[in-house]
């Protein structure tokens, strides 16, 4: 179970990266890294806290990256573009051993 996968976060709705999120955790996927870029960084944000609040509380936040990106507008104009990545795990609850 070391394998991981990347969702994207664009402009749907947080409940379909929410969704998205909780299908690749049923798969045996060990991490899933949520990206964003600019005004989607909320929408990112919103899914991870979701998902970890409501659905799935034994996800974990393994790591957060943020960033910025230089990218050309329609101009030509060089643009900073701030960045982030989470990463969540998901800690199975295990069953404590009674002595």
């Amino acid at each position: 179970m070391t394998e991981s996968t990347t969702i994207f976060i664009g402009s749907k709705p947080v409940m379909n990266y929410v969704l998205a999120l909780m299908t690749q955790f049923n798969k045996p996927i060990a991490e899933v890294t949520l990206k964003a870029r600019g005004r989607s960084i909320s929408r990112a944000v919103d899914t991870a806290e979701i998902a970890r609040n409501r659905f799935m509380p034994n996800l974990k936040v393994k790591s957060i990256t943020i960033g910025t990106e230089s990218v050309q507008d329609e101009q030509g104009k060089n643009i900073n573009i701030s960045s982030m990545e989470i990463t969540l795990t998901n800690q199975s609850s295990e069953p404590k051993s009674s002595s």
